[in-house]
């Protein structure tokens, strides 16, 4: 499973940032990691440099072998809640799909 991880022109990315949420994304998804080929994260701050409520938004999508991707989004206070909420609703969404290919 490879991990893609990408910021907008809003967010001032480093290694460390970008390797701590690649690191979480993959053991959030390691026990589906045999499905899925590759997740991009995509992590933007909406407002800019004004300050507001949810506006740090994690989008992951996710490629299954033989399936169209799956994309899910999260709105959080900060970074870390978006792409946490992000791979919640993510192993959900995914977990479906394999649930449903294991009973074919």
């Amino acid at each position: 499973m490879i991990v893609q991880f990408n910021t907008d022109k809003n967010i001032v990315a480093t290694e460390n940032m970008a390797a701590h949420f690649t690191a979480l994304i993959e053991k959030e998804m390691a026990h589906l990691s045999s499905y899925i080929t590759r997740v991009e994260a995509h992590l933007s701050d909406e407002n800019g440099s004004k300050k507001g409520a949810n506006d740090m938004r994690c989008v992951l999508e996710a490629r299954l072998e033989g399936h169209q991707p799956v994309a899910v989004t999260h709105d959080a206070d900060t970074h870390h809640d978006a792409v946490s909420g992000a791979c919640t609703k993510l192993t959900s969404a995914l977990s479906t799909i394999i649930g449903k290919q294991r009973s074919r």
